[in-house]
């Protein structure tokens, strides 16, 4: 069988959208009504005629509409082989009538949850029948339509115009995988939220995560690779994919990595003074805060000049005119914040190519969740590094304590130094990067490589002398010789922030006192690979 006349609907939708006009179409062509509940009562308003699936099935709806669909008469009618004898015979002996055609979407559990509904109410919006309907139609699509989107009920209507009223398999097979689905995206949410939300749980023995695509990109990390964006299917924190693109072109996949790297950073400094954070290869290449935006653009662009060209732009605070005026004078590709005044968003018009980006406000660098890695063979599943490190919790190893100054750089170096690649070593003095050192397989040449970018800017911008010399310096991870703290104070540095925890903590401790520089532990490591 190829195509297949729709003389019989069932219609039981949660979301009503189009719902009246598809079942007016029908009506108008001929196509007996069948519905339930709510459904039903939004048709006969709109005064369309209309069969209760309590008169197909002789039993009316019970138990607060949890059993209405859940009977042989409708589920035979639809999984039957209508060209198989035995089943022909079993329909007639039952008095089983087919259903062409299924529109069905489900109780909106997601939004449920979403909404901060209690326990009761989130169970009760939990839907049986629906999936059951979807699953048996999807199933049988050798015979049987199914649209569980209100989306594409313009193309089933343009599917009955073309075929003179009935459906081809290919549109069948299509509508049959997205009901699968579906079905998949919404168990996944119910599977999710008993296991995390409801039973507490880590690391369930197993779980799904569901997303839906919402866009196909030009190409992956390299030309070669075919890429696409994808959006979970329950709650999830505010980002790049939600942020609103003003201008510009298509984001790459090499954009949208950026760009989350870049608010990811940018989210360590929300509701501080102003700061601008540019990246690029998702490593920062400066990173400043001021009294003003401008004045942090500035400085951030002075750390590393020529890594700025062609990188990723964000704010902690909505853009100004002359601090696009100033972003626009070297190539970038992204600018992201949360929001831009007439001024700013003039300026950046006149760089149509740039890629515009506005948030609503900037995630939660605290919030919980899992990042996932995908491996040969598996996948690798860890809780997100949301540790935070305060004054309070810092442990002073030197016989020279801090000042308050330093104190100040040594935690803003640190926040930095938690979004750079392993290993990674970060400068920083009255609220500016000095020099960033990533991605070096050993800790005393990141700490050379920021040094080094660092005695670059001064020669650049013309100073006397570079950033580093009176500066607080970050290492992500513990230092395992003394090696790179020598090359940290050889440097300029002052002060020294990192996790502690090594074998021969005592030795560079040993060297910090005899440098007569501070150090301070955070006992928290901040390896990014």
């Amino acid at each position: 069988m190829t195509d297949v006349a729709i003389k019989r609907a069932l219609l039981s939708v949660s979301d009503k959208t189009g719902i009246v006009e598809l079942a007016g179409r029908l009506a108008k062509a001929g196509v007996e009504l069948v519905s339930t509940g709510g459904t039903a009562r939004a048709l006969r308003d709109a005064g369309l005629l209309v069969r209760d699936v309590s008169d197909l099935t002789g039993f009316p709806e019970m138990m607060d509409g949890r059993v209405k669909t859940l009977h042989p008469v409708v589920h035979g009618g639809l999984l039957a082989v209508r060209d198989d004898p035995e089943h022909a015979a079993a329909m007639e002996a039952h008095d089983i009538g087919a259903i062409d055609l299924v529109v069905v979407n489900l109780y909106p559990f997601v939004n449920t949850v979403m909404s901060g509904a209690d326990r009761d109410t989130i169970i009760e919006n939990i839907d049986i029948g629906g999936p059951s309907m979807v699953r048996s139609s999807a199933k049988n699509h050798a015979y049987v339509t199914i649209v569980t989107d209100p989306d594409d009920y313009t193309a089933l209507y343009d599917e009955l115009a073309d075929h003179d009223g009935a459906t081809t398999l290919p549109f069948r097979k299509r509508m049959a995988a997205k009901a699968f689905a579906a079905t998949a995206v919404y168990d996944s949410a119910i599977g999710s939220w008993f296991a995390f939300a409801d039973q507490g749980e880590t690391f369930p023995e197993s779980f799904t995560v569901a997303f839906s695509l919402s866009s196909t990109l030009r190409y992956g990390e390299n030309p070669h690779q075919n890429a696409a964006l994808y959006l979970p299917g329950g709650p999830a924190s505010p980002g790049v994919p939600q942020a609103e693109q003003i201008q510009g072109k298509a984001l790459s996949y090499n954009n949208l990595n950026d760009a989350d790297a870049a608010l990811g950073l940018m989210a360590e400094f929300a509701s501080e003074s102003p700061a601008i954070v540019i990246l690029k290869h998702a490593n920062p290449c400066g990173v400043a805060q001021s009294s003003t935006l401008l004045e942090a653009w500035r400085k951030a662009l002075a750390c590393d000049s020529i890594s700025a060209f062609g990188g990723i732009v964000a704010s902690n605070v909505p853009l100004d005119g002359p601090t696009a005026q100033a972003i626009t004078k070297i190539f970038t590709e992204v600018v992201i914040a949360p929001g831009a005044d007439d001024a700013a968003r003039e300026a950046f018009a006149a760089k149509p190519n740039l890629r515009l980006l506005l948030i609503d406000e900037l995630p939660d660098p605290a919030r919980p969740g899992l990042d996932l890695k995908s491996i040969a063979g598996g996948m690798l599943v860890q809780s997100r590094d949301n540790g935070v490190v305060g004054e309070d919790t810092l442990k002073v190893v030197t016989k020279r304590q801090p000042s308050e100054a330093e104190i100040a750089d040594a935690l803003f170096a640190w926040k930095v130094a938690k979004h750079v690649k392993s290993n990674a070593i970060v400068y920083a003095k009255d609220g500016v990067t000095a020099g960033i050192g990533a991605g070096q397989m050993n800790r005393r040449d990141s700490s050379r490589i920021a040094a080094m970018r660092a005695r670059e800017a001064a020669e650049s911008e013309g100073w006397s002398e570079p950033r580093t010399m009176g500066s607080a310096v970050a290492s992500d991870a513990f230092f395992p010789f003394a090696d790179g703290l020598i090359s940290a104070v050889e440097a300029g540095a002052t002060m020294v922030i990192q996790p502690g925890g090594s074998m021969r903590d005592e030795e560079v401790i040993t060297a910090a006192d005899e440098a007569g520089i501070a150090m301070v532990f955070t006992g928290m490591r901040h390896f990014k690979h």
